[in-house]
């Protein structure tokens, strides 16, 4: 089923972008479930497989810690400073 919060905004289930206004959405019904989507390249995306999309299990968000390291290593290449 779609994720749906107060006041009618929804959740994209591909790139998980909330959606406010209703008239504006995209929306696909997969066995008998209504999906509604921010942009036709998402709905597309999700027509073509919607299993991929569809896992219950959420995927965790990372830490501040971790979105230090992701950056660190992004920023060195993945090398300490004192090796390049």
């Amino acid at each position: 089923m779609a994720i749906q919060k107060n006041n009618h905004i929804y959740v994209d289930p591909v790139c998980r972008m909330k959606i406010a206004k209703p008239g504006d959405v995209r929306s696909f019904t997969f066995h008998s479930d209504i999906y509604h989507f921010c942009a036709d390249a998402c709905r597309d995306a999700f027509i073509s497989n919607p299993d991929k999309y569809l896992q219950t299990k959420m995927p965790k968000k990372k830490g501040l810690w971790a979105r230090y390291l992701d950056r660190l290593n992004k920023a060195t290449g993945g090398k300490p400073p004192c090796c390049h």
